[in-house]
């Protein structure tokens, strides 16, 4: 499926040895042509598949300057995300902000939920800076598809992202949370085939962003999810290409 440029709105780069090569040696081979990149590595995978069931976190910050410093050397194929830390203060954001292209905040990994002052806090931050806002929901108070849309009423102009399909991989229900929130997209790494039509269908072309969440998944099973769907080239276009452009605040190559 190249029916033109893709760009990969969630990959994450961990600091080890020969990440950042097999990365790009991964986007090469799926004919990916950008990606979004945040850090990865924060949590053992173990810990939080067991912290995304019986809760959890862990106060660990992220690996922000290995992102960077990979990114930095792709001429803008990488476009790096700040992955905060909620136990630190946002000046710790406000002072790098303008390093990195948007923010990611995890209560899958941090523990604090959407509906904390914290989180807030970082999320004003974006608002000042024009970062857009990238997070995965959990079915937990405080961190569900619903505080997300109280969040984006909040803060209106920030663009939010929805990863992973909303909640599990079969959330037809936070389309419907998030239908009449022009803020909030969806990515749709993670969640079944019809998610993905769904979102189309409920949402619109312009709401919905390819991503892959690799390493843990590869991006040509993704690309597979939206092969089938057999999209004409114009709204793949925009999926694939368009609507991450617009969020990062560039001009449509």
């Amino acid at each position: 499926m190249r029916a033109g440029p893709v760009l990969d709105f969630h990959v994450r780069l961990a600091p080890r040895p020969g990440a950042a090569e097999r990365l790009l040696s991964t986007l090469d081979g799926c004919g990916i042509d950008r990606a979004v990149v945040c850090a990865g590595g924060t949590i053992d995978l173990e810990r939080l598949s067991r912290q995304l069931v019986e809760g959890g976190h862990v106060e660990t910050d992220a690996g922000n300057d290995a992102v960077l410093e990979t990114c930095a050397g792709t001429d803008g194929r990488l476009v790096p995300f700040f992955f905060a830390n909620p136990y630190r203060p946002p000046a710790d954001y406000r002072e790098r902000a303008a390093e990195f292209r948007g923010l990611e905040v995890s209560p899958a990994v941090h523990g604090v939920a959407l509906t904390d002052p914290r989180v807030d806090a970082l999320v004003g931050v974006a608002a000042e800076v024009g970062h857009p806002v990238y997070t995965v929901c959990l079915a937990r108070p405080g961190a569900g598809v619903a505080d997300l849309v109280v969040l984006a009423r909040r803060f209106p102009d920030v663009g939010f992202v929805l990863g992973h399909s909303g909640v599990g991989n079969i959330d037809l229900h936070a389309l419907t949370l998030i239908r009449d929130e022009p803020n909030i997209l969806l990515e749709t790494s993670g969640g079944y085939t019809c998610v993905a039509e769904a979102a189309l269908s409920r949402l619109g072309a312009d709401r919905v962003l390819f991503g892959s969440e690799y390493p843990l998944q590869h991006p040509a099973v993704e690309l597979a999810k939206f092969r089938v769907l057999d999209l004409p080239p114009e709204r793949w276009r925009r999926v694939a290409w368009d609507n991450a452009h617009r969020l990062l605040g560039e001009e449509k190559p």
